[in-house]
Parts: C-alpha cells; structure tokens; sequence
C-alpha cells in the first residue's frame, strides 16, 4: 500500500504516547489517525499533537476517525482495551479485552484493511493469537510488541552493569511479555564477549528478575507504563515501514507451538519475514516451554 499511513486504536496513555513518540522523530510515517471508543478523547489528542506540527521535527498528517478510515492504512496500532491495575498481572486482563478485541478488529477488517497488526494491548501475546484469528490475515502481518521493550529493559540493566552503552549490548527476553518470560543469557553479548562470563550468575539472575518485573514497580508508583512501550512501538512501525529487515523479539504466532510468543525476528514490509532458529542452552528451552504452556492454557482458557 506504501502510504506510510498508520491507525491508532485507543488514545489512552500508551496510544497518546504513541503518537507524541512519532511525531518527536524523523520516522516513515507520514499520516496517523487515532480513533477511540471515546470519540473526543481521540479528536482532543489529534488537537494536541496538531499544535506541535510547527515547531515538531517532521511533518506529518494527524488526524482523529473510525474504524473505516482503516481501509487504506499499512498498519493498525491496537492499544485499546482495559488497563493493567496495580496488583492485577496481565493474565487477569484477558477476558476483558478478548472481547474488546474481537469487535475492533471484525469492524477493522469490514473497512477493507490489508496492512498489518500490531498489538500493544495486554496480554500481548494471547491477543496477537486471537488478532491472526479473528481477522483472518496471514501469521506474518499479525504482529505484537512482543518482549521488545523487556529486551531494553535487559540491555538498559546489563549496560548499567558493564559501563558501556545499551546499544552494544545484544540481549534477548524472550516468550511470553509476562511472569514466564526468560533471559537467553547463553546468547548475550556485548561486542563479541559473552556477558555470561562478565558478569556473575547472581548478578544475572538479579537482572532477569528487575527486568521481568520492573513493570508492577512502575505501575505500583505512577499508575501505568507507557514511554517505554511507545518508543519501542515507534521502532517497529520503522522497522515496518522503512523495511529494515531488522531482528526484533516481536510476538507472532509460531507453527509448532501453536501460539504467538515474543522471539527473536526478521521485520520488514511484509511483518515477520521469519523467525530465527536459534540454539537455546537446555535450560532456556525447558524455561520457553514452561512459557509457551502457560501462553496455551491462557488461549484455551477464553471461550468465545
């Protein structure tokens, strides 16, 4: 479709951020629409933004619609649905936004949209599963955030520790964007050096435990995450957009499991062009099947 156009479904705190991310950078994308279950709330974002065009970094068409307005659009953002409280983990949020998601996404599709997903919404990984279901489109343009922003987390904190930069830090988090994520500590490097043998294995289990939890502690002090979320969604609409061909652990389903988890990928135009086939120690694999179990009975727990 290449017009570089972009919906936002849900104009809460991360949906907002979102869009405030996009238009704070030079990115590919030259159109956004937000769209919210409440409509004013979406047209008094789209106003907000609208003020920064003037001074802002790039140029780029905001405005505020419906669903229908998806018919052209290369990629549908969904951060709509019930919010996280404090205390509540992401599993307890599924009921609510399967039901949610099932009516955005059949009004979506009836616009005539054939661009991509990505969903943002909790529990990601489920709703990614139940977004390829319910709209029908191919496995690779069904696409969540994945433990995308878990893996900053991971380089962020591994950084810290290595006094270096978190961008020469390689690092995964990987599996479900939850309780039963894991660290492919086997695989993280930071140029060229294992940080499995710089740092100790105390130190690392204390880095995998901050990184998979970090989320409640941001929730517990300021209600809700969503910088973290917005800029890392930012870099995967670039990443779509731009077709960087870049690796990513975006969540998208895998066909031998038969469940959408976050796993190191290959992002480019088309979505997922593949996920990598990687050589996981034995541990790690026992820990991404204990994740990809409690993905299923999550999926399976939903009657719809």
């Amino acid at each position: 479709m290449d017009n570089n156009k972009v919906m936002i479904v849900g104009t809460g705190n991360v949906g907002a951020s979102i869009a405030f991310a996009l238009l704070n950078q030079r990115t590919a994308v030259n159109e956004i629409i937000l769209t919210d279950i409440i409509a004013k709330d979406a047209e008094g974002e789209a106003m907000d933004l609208r003020d920064a065009l003037a001074v802002a970094p790039s140029y780029v068409k905001i405005s505020n619609g419906t669903y229908k307005d998806a018919k052209d659009c290369d990629v549908v953002v969904i951060t709509a649905g019930a919010a996280q409280k404090p205390g509540e983990t992401r599993m307890e949020l599924l009921k609510k936004n399967v039901n949610i998601l099932k009516g955005m996404v059949e009004q979506i599709m009836a616009s005539g949209f054939n661009g991509i997903f990505l969903v943002v919404t909790n529990p990601m990984d489920v709703l990614t599963y139940y977004t390829m279901k319910f709209s029908g489109l191919p496995a690779e343009r069904v696409i969540g955030s994945g433990t995308v922003l878990d893996s900053a987390r991971l380089r962020q904190r591994i950084a810290n520790y290595l006094n270096i930069n978190a961008k020469s830090v390689n690092a995964y988090q990987i599996g479900e964007h939850g309780d039963t994520e894991l660290t492919l500590w086997s695989l993280a490097d930071a140029g060229g050096q294992k940080v499995a043998e710089m740092l100790s294995l105390d130190v690392r289990d204390g880095i995998s435990d901050f990184v998979r939890d970090e989320a409640y502690e941001i929730i517990e002090k300021k209600g809700a995450t969503y910088y973290g979320i917005a800029t890392c969604v930012v870099a995967i609409l670039n990443c779509i957009l731009n077709d960087e061909m870049r690796i990513m652990p975006v969540s998208s389903y895998d066909d031998f499991s038969g469940v959408s988890f976050g796993f190191p990928s290959v992002v480019g135009r088309e979505g997922v062009i593949r996920r990598l086939d990687l050589k996981i120690s034995e541990k790690e694999g026992l820990a991404l099947q204990k994740s990809i179990n409690t993905l299923k009975k999550a999926i399976n727990s939903v009657k719809i």
